[in-house]
């Protein structure tokens, strides 16, 4: 049997992690862009793309994979650990997506994702991701942003991605990692979907849909990002607490940009 660099499990130096029985870390890591097409609960919602300076899956080993496992050198993989996010309550509407709000997560609705190409066609250059939703059989275009000095967006475009770091105070290694060119390459490599429900045992998903980090103040721009308080999501909690809770995704769609969707679906 032969076994090449993408087949080899990560035994060696592997070390339990100690808030997480599932989980731990080894000598290798593996790097590849990505895009959170969904992530959400029924509080918070945030899309974000993350891009990488190479394509593919790419073995990493010790500091170089950065990330959340390596707090003093968060940036010190080849692809960007935060993000261009897009969290309607963060980018300061805070009345639009939640139980009984715009976007009433008390009911099913259809989450639309397009990305728009520099010329139109799809085979041109990743320039904008739009988000929009469809419930009870009508369109709701995305939130737009209500942050003092920056101009209003409902997209995540490059301007918006240069204009939101410059507000939060944020590191810009969303552009430093290859910003929407290297999402764009990533895109026409071609990406796995991938759906799930989970906790996070990193940071307890306060990034989401709480104030974070923790020790910032949350009246500052871009550390809210829920209403959820900050003792909140500990996964120990979440599974002894709401074990039966499950998510159903259904009637999913690809296809040319307005196809997958009607104001009556």
């Amino acid at each position: 049997m032969i076994f090449d660099k993408f087949s080899q499990a990560n035994v060696e130096g592997w070390e339990a992690s100690t808030n997480d029985v599932n989980a731990g870390t080894g000598n290798f890591g593996a790097c590849c862009n990505e895009m959170d097409v969904w992530e959400a609960n029924s509080v918070s919602s945030a899309f974000t793309p993350h891009p990488c300076t190479q394509t593919g899956l790419v073995r990493c080993s010790g500091d170089e994979c950065g990330g959340t496992g390596t707090p003093d050198n968060r940036y010190g993989s080849i692809c960007d650990p935060d993000g261009c996010d897009f969290n309607s309550y963060r980018m300061g509407d805070t009345s639009f997506y939640g139980k009984g709000m715009t976007v009433d997560t008390s009911s099913p609705f259809t989450v639309v994702t397009q990305f728009i190409t520099d010329d139109g066609t799809a085979s041109g250059t990743l320039s904008e991701i739009r988000r929009l939703y469809v419930q009870n059989g009508v369109v709701i275009q995305n939130s737009n942003t209500s942050i003092a000095g920056m101009d209003s967006f409902n997209s995540i475009t490059p301007a918006f991605c240069d204009a939101q770091k410059t507000a939060f105070g944020d590191s810009n290694d969303f552009d430093a990692k290859g910003g929407f060119g290297g999402m764009s390459a990533a895109a026409a490599n071609g990406m796995v979907l991938v759906m799930s429900i989970w906790d996070d045992h990193a940071a307890n998903m306060l990034w989401l849909d709480s104030a974070y980090p923790t020790d910032a103040d949350p009246s500052q721009p871009g550390v809210s990002r829920g209403t959820c308080d900050p003792t909140s999501g500990v996964p120990s909690d979440v599974e002894n607490q709401s074990a039966s809770s499950y998510v159903t995704y259904s009637n999913i769609k690809f296809g040319d940009i307005g196809s997958t969707y009607s104001a009556t679906s």
